[in-house]
């Protein structure tokens, strides 16, 4: 039987894109059919050895190229955007698989899910970019993404406040007035695409909700208290600060209370 470790290792430092994938289809059909062992036995790496494919090419948000929303070559650019975005959140869910060990076995199925599910939103998006004539790495991508997964390496509970909470949860915002959008623009295809990525990605917020109140209950922390510190210690050292235009029905749905959404209004800008 394979562990999950091992699967998680060869994801993380492969550098390649469709082994990445994968290894991931097939993880994730190995753990349905009870073919996965759970139990920690390799070492862990330093997230620093993490090798991601040559292409695309990353540069700073502030170098990004801007392009116009409504020509050809913006379309390609926002869906090439896009897909990184999932393809990163791949890495993002095999990384606390393979970081943080010894947790409940329903822990590292749940994040297995979302590799797969994250997999998955890659494959439409390749596609979609494929009608462009444009594939993934064609074009730069910013290198922001990771950051996160750097800066959390060593504390569960910062990483599932800040990734899951913070970054992934202001997908909820984002997304359905970019749907609107491409209503507008008559593309069907791009509707149903975002469509599933924003169903998808409220249980994946909704997870990191679940585990972040799993382990501050276990840690005898007010959950809270505990997500307000996390957010504010982050923008405090870091800069910038929330965005509003909270989505409070998809968050609620996600797992946020009522008065963490009033805390998180008050604190935007």
């Amino acid at each position: 039987m394979q562990s999950i470790f091992d699967f998680s290792e060869k994801a993380l430092h492969c550098a390649d894109r469709d082994e990445l994938l994968h290894l991931t289809h097939e993880a994730w059909r190995l753990a349905g059919d009870e073919g996965l062992n759970f139990e920690s036995t390799n070492n862990v790496q330093e997230i620093e050895l993490v090798r991601f494919p040559d292409r695309p090419h990353l540069l700073p948000p502030r170098e990004m190229p801007k392009r116009k929303f409504h020509t050809p070559e913006g379309l390609a650019a926002f869906f090439h955007a896009i897909a990184h975005v999932e393809f990163v959140a791949i890495y993002l869910a095999w990384d606390i698989i393979y970081r943080f060990r010894h947790l409940p076995e329903e822990f590292y199925r749940d994040w297995l899910r979302v590799a797969d599910e994250e997999a998955q939103h890659f494959s439409l998006l390749q596609g979609k970019l494929q009608t462009f004539g444009v594939n993934y790495g064609d074009l730069p991508a910013h290198s922001g993404l990771w950051d996160l997964a750097q800066y959390t390496a060593d504390d569960l509970l910062m990483r599932l406040a800040l990734v899951p909470r913070n970054m992934e949860a202001h997908g909820l915002d984002v997304t359905p007035p970019l749907i609107e959008k491409f209503k507008q623009l008559d593309d069907e295809n791009a509707v149903q695409i975002l469509t599933r990525i924003l169903t998808d990605e409220v249980g994946h917020v909704a997870l990191g909700s679940k585990w972040f109140k799993w382990l501050c209950a276990e840690q005898n922390l007010d959950s809270e208290r505990t997500f307000q510190s996390q957010l504010l210690n982050y923008y405090t050292k870091k800069g910038g600060g929330l965005k509003g235009n909270f989505n409070r029905e998809m968050r609620l749905a996600a797992g946020f209370s009522e008065s963490e959404l009033t805390w998180l209004t008050q604190q935007s800008h």
